[in-house]
């Protein structure tokens, strides 16, 4: 699903409004009508008491008709109309004169006396500012947003929450519980500095013309379920372990060897046929006790690794896990870069860290090599940022410059190469736990191991690692979710992403 700019956005609504013979009228009703329907399903007890903050444009007008619709099915419903400016758009202005002839409370919002007392009411629309926002909110808008901010109420914003950007860092908006947006992804409400103002995230369908959609050129997309299942390799009838890949697993150093052994599990779960791990002399009866299934190789070193030196010929390799960063261990990297490897490569924790550290070792990486940074790592390698657009940015250049893949890891964990940005729709925060990264890189190298192309490992070791958190939300608290809760959920991830449609 692509996201678009505020501009394209308008674009594909004037695109629908011509393609599809209707007023912008039919299209206003047909976005309220969804958020309608999203709401009462959430609040069916028609009791529930609801405040709708109304603005003088076309967001406004939005409310307006949800505000016509859910007084119409019996709910108790009051409108202010918070009037920032007196230049009302056409729709907005039609709206106010059907909902006053239909007898709905509505007061205009001039001064700070006109506010009225919040915590009289169930729950708050917001739908005073649209995604055409272009400046900062000042005024009465911003007196009205503080009150919403600090009632402590629910609030639901209609598409975006009031006073967020789109294209640029926001500093002040409503803090909604949760955003129902109109069809389109946003990028803006899936970044980690916007998470309090926009809370959960709820996309409806509402009628959009998927033609305009298709010929809008973009190069930022949202990965839902059928994307990832379109991914998928068949499994063949006469498939053997030799057929599906063989992944080997560097990494390891004394007191840290168990992440090489949940990043093998992982890897050999997600469905590579062989699965080596490369570890110090300490690791080896560990992987060997711990995970029977893997095979295992000797580094020379005793608590850390000297040398990668194996004779096998690897299908995709992961590397970085647990491994530290001795002296000993970064020039073996090194020669491990520069003469030895051939296969495609994950690179994760230390094997980041001390790329970072040696940065002139980033070009001795093959292209579409993928790194899977957390944001400290992903500081180190690309320097400090002031905002997530520029963190974007940044690390945009950085996977240009050396044509790499980078997995941005976090909330909607962001993969980023040198043409397109991907954001993962999956996930909880059960994945905040020890161990889940590794688990990550060794799912990604089992894809690549098994032929994926490294742009569809990461996107899809990304989706099946973050699905594996939202299938147990109703079996594992988040609070106890650990990184071999996330191994044991990989196959009934593969299920549900093969029963979809």
């Amino acid at each position: 699903m692509k996201i678009l700019t505020s501009q394209q956005i308008r674009n594909v609504d004037a695109d629908t409004i011509k393609r599809e013979a209707i007023s912008s009228l039919e299209l206003m009703k047909r976005a309220s009508t969804a958020f309608y329907k999203w709401f009462i399903e959430k609040y069916s007890n028609k009791h529930t008491s609801v405040l709708l903050f109304s603005g003088v444009g076309n967001n406004g007008g939005d409310g307006l008709v949800i505000a016509r619709l859910l007084h119409k099915s019996g709910y108790n419903v009051k409108v202010y109309v918070v009037e920032y400016n007196n230049r009302y758009s056409e729709d907005c202005v039609h709206n106010l004169r059907r909902a006053r002839a239909e007898n709905i409370s509505i007061t205009k919002i001039t001064d700070e006396s006109k506010i009225p007392d919040i915590s009289k009411y169930d729950v708050i629309i917001d739908g005073i500012f649209g995604t055409g926002l272009s400046r900062e909110v000042t005024g009465i808008a911003e007196s009205v947003i503080k009150r919403i901010n600090e009632s402590g109420i629910t609030v639901f914003s209609i598409d975006v929450p009031s006073g967020l950007f789109l294209e640029k860092k926001t500093t002040f908006a409503v803090k909604a519980t949760e955003t129902v947006t109109f069809q389109i992804p946003k990028l803006a409400l899936f970044l980690p500095e916007n998470y309090i103002y926009t809370g959960n995230v709820t996309i409806i369908d509402i009628g959009l013309n998927e033609q305009a959609i298709s010929e809008i050129e973009s190069n930022i997309y949202f990965t839902e379920k059928q994307d990832i299942r379109n991914l998928l390799k068949p499994l063949s009838k006469f498939a053997h372990k030799g057929t599906e890949g063989h992944a080997l697993i560097i990494g390891g150093s004394l007191g840290k060897c168990g992440s090489v052994c949940l990043s093998a599990k992982a890897a050999l779960k997600t469905g590579c046929g062989l699965v080596t791990a490369y570890l110090p002399k300490c690791g080896i009866e560990v992987i060997q006790t711990n995970f029977p299934e893997a095979m295992a190789i000797e580094d020379m070193g005793e608590k850390y690794i000297t040398s990668i030196d194996y004779e096998m010929k690897p299908d995709a390799i992961g590397l970085g896990m647990g491994m530290g960063q001795n002296e000993e261990t970064q020039k073996a990297l090194y020669e491990f870069l520069n003469l030895k490897n051939t296969s495609p490569l994950v690179v994760d924790a230390d094997g980041l860290n001390i790329l970072a550290k040696n940065r002139n070792w980033l070009k001795l990486l093959k292209s579409n090599t993928i790194l899977t940074p957390h944001p400290g790592e992903l500081s180190r390698l690309i320097g400090e940022w002031s905002n997530d657009y520029e963190k974007i940015e940044k690390t945009k250049l950085f996977a240009e410059e050396y044509n790499l893949i980078i997995v941005v890891k976090g909330a909607y964990t962001l993969i980023i190469d040198s043409e397109n940005i991907y954001v993962n729709s999956t996930g909880t925060p059960a994945l905040a736990t020890a161990g889940s990264g590794d688990v990550l890189t060794g799912m990604i190298t089992s894809l690549l191991a098994q032929g994926y192309k490294p742009i569809d490992a990461a996107r899809t070791g990304v989706f099946l690692h973050g699905m594996t958190s939202n299938l147990t939300m109703q079996t594992i608290h988040p609070r106890s979710f650990i990184a071999s809760d996330i191994i044991e959920n990989i196959g009934n991830a593969y299920f549900s992403l093969e029963k979809s449609k």
